[in-house]
């Protein structure tokens, strides 16, 4: 069965540098162009933005993402911090306590796991990026707010073998899935084999991975 699209891939504009939330109307403009340009090719101005709190806050206002035609967020751990309480309960936990003190790392996993589920909660975020990589998140607590809440949860080719646990575990409850590139390169994009691979091996139906289908926001 053939895939439709690539959702998450990044450019020029990615990481965070300089005014973002000015740079993604730019991103809106060109996409609006690139469309009129190449209209065989449904092209969606979208952004990834960063959970920097366990309130679930993300680092771009709502009025910008109210503008964009899709909404990704993630939980990273190589952002600057909005506060104190942040930079340690994500950061220094996450390196180092997790590490070094095994026996805080339930409560660490809890923390990682609500900030998440607060900004699925708080914004309309169309899917999670790389669910859980590099960090202890309780998946089937995620997976079923998700699917409360009308999010995806990414199966993130880039990723590979490191994904596969967590849409294991995902799948047990209703939540639905989306393969990206999570592309950083030109030649990257739409490389989704590896994903496809995943969805395949634990035989996940296809109505639960919407690049079936194309995209589509369930009415959000």
């Amino acid at each position: 069965m053939q895939l439709k699209g690539d959702y998450h891939t990044h450019s020029q504009y990615s990481h965070g540098r300089g005014n973002l939330p000015k740079e993604l109307l730019e991103i809106k403009e060109k996409v609006e162009r690139l469309q009129a340009e190449f209209p065989r090719i449904k092209i969606l101005c979208g952004v990834e933005a960063n959970i920097i709190n366990h309130d679930g806050d993300l680092d771009v206002p709502d009025d910008i993402l109210e503008e964009l035609d899709l909404v990704a967020a993630g939980l990273h751990l190589l952002i600057i911090p909005p506060d104190l309480v942040t930079a340690w309960r994500l950061i220094i936990a996450n390196k180092l306590i997790y590490r070094f003190f095994p026996g805080r790392r339930e409560g660490i996993r809890r923390w990682n796991t609500e900030m998440v589920i607060n900004a699925v909660k708080r914004h309309k975020i169309d899917f999670i990026t790389h669910p859980g990589y590099q960090l202890d998140i309780d998946t089937f607590a995620l997976a079923k707010a998700c699917a409360e809440e009308g999010t995806y949860l990414e199966i993130n080719a880039r990723h590979g073998e490191l994904t596969r646990g967590f849409v294991e575990a995902a799948s047990q409850t209703e939540v639905k899935f989306i393969i990206n590139s999570d592309a950083h390169s030109p030649e990257a994009v739409g490389e989704l084999a590896p994903g496809l691979k995943i969805v395949r091996d634990l035989k996940l139906a296809p109505e639960r991975v919407i690049n079936f289908e194309g995209w589509r926001r369930d009415g959000r």
